[in-house]
């Protein structure tokens, strides 16, 4: 009688082992959190989201290494932002039927910026790639990365197109609000100049018709006292009212600032998570925090 038992177990292993790889989920990774968070609105509970950045790093500088890029190599698809986003894709082979540049249909729309080389805490320098990258900060184009990302994931079947279509649906009726939201917080915000310390914001002046001129700080660390220098000379220079902070600064940041005339405002760019909502929710709270900042 052992025998036959044996054999049962020996099926019952075998068949458990079947429906278990059945069962094993697709495998999304994307290079910055909007790619991810439009990822999971329109995959829902049907694949695995990967954002495999650590989340006190840069996700355009970011160097994977050996254990994250064979993650990335494996994945069943892998979304690329494009306009020189994430420095790391050229120096990495990626299977190209799994890698969806999302931003391919708005290459038109790319804006130009000028080259400019320097570094990032222990990442060493780096230049810009004459493209300003963050895309996603125009709710617009992010319309246009999100349909690419619903054409990818429906054309390799990752997940059934009927619920991926409805759930762009609803992406694309969120983004289009947060654009009309925008649009009127900041009716007539273009008679204010403002400064961001870091050159992130284009697409959002571009799309709301905004100036914003912009320094080079570290996110999130304290300016130097030739930093501070610098942005005097740029406030005389521009007349700036407001100053955008990618990340929330030590409160003497904030207070020399104030010194300058300056009203601040912490607007995260969102390549990464700032851990307060979802890519939704925080640029809503940074178009208001905005629109009270340039309201008289």
């Amino acid at each position: 009688m052992a025998a036959p038992k044996s054999l049962f177990a020996f099926v019952l292993l075998v068949c458990s082992t079947l429906s278990a790889a059945a069962q094993d989920r697709a495998r999304v990774v994307a290079v910055n959190y909007p790619l991810q968070y439009f990822a999971e609105r329109l995959l829902g509970d049907t694949a695995d989201v990967l954002f495999p950045v650590p989340a006190d790093v840069d996700p355009s500088f970011w160097r994977p290494g050996i254990a994250d890029i064979s993650l990335i190599q494996e994945a069943d698809l892998i979304l690329l932002n494009g306009a020189g986003f994430a420095t790391w894709i050229d120096r990495v082979s990626l299977p190209r039927s799994r890698v969806v540049q999302t931003s391919a249909a708005i290459e038109d729309q790319f804006i130009v910026t000028e080259s400019i080389t320097h570094s990032h805490g222990d990442g060493g320098e780096h230049s810009h790639e004459g493209l300003a990258a963050y895309t996603w900060l125009d709710p617009v184009l992010a319309i246009a990365q999100a349909e690419a990302v619903a054409a990818a994931i429906n054309a390799r079947g990752i997940a059934p197109q009927a619920e991926v279509n409805d759930r762009l649906d609803a992406l694309r009726a969120d983004l289009e609000m947060l654009d009309e939201t925008a649009t009127v917080a900041l009716e007539g915000a273009n008679t204010v100049p403002m400064i961001a310390t870091h050159p992130r914001y284009q697409y959002f002046a571009h799309r709301y018709d905004l100036s914003i001129s912009a320094l080079e700080w570290e996110a999130g660390a304290a300016p130097s006292d030739t930093e501070l220098a610098d942005l005097e000379t740029l406030v005389a220079k521009t007349g700036a009212k407001i100053i955008l902070w990618e990340a929330e600064p030590p409160a003497a940041a904030i207070d020399a600032a104030t010194a300058l005339g300056l009203q601040s405002v912490i607007f995260p760019p969102m390549a990464q998570s700032d851990g307060n909502g979802t890519y939704l929710e925080a640029l809503t709270t940074s178009i208001e925090a905005l629109s009270a900042a340039v309201t008289p």
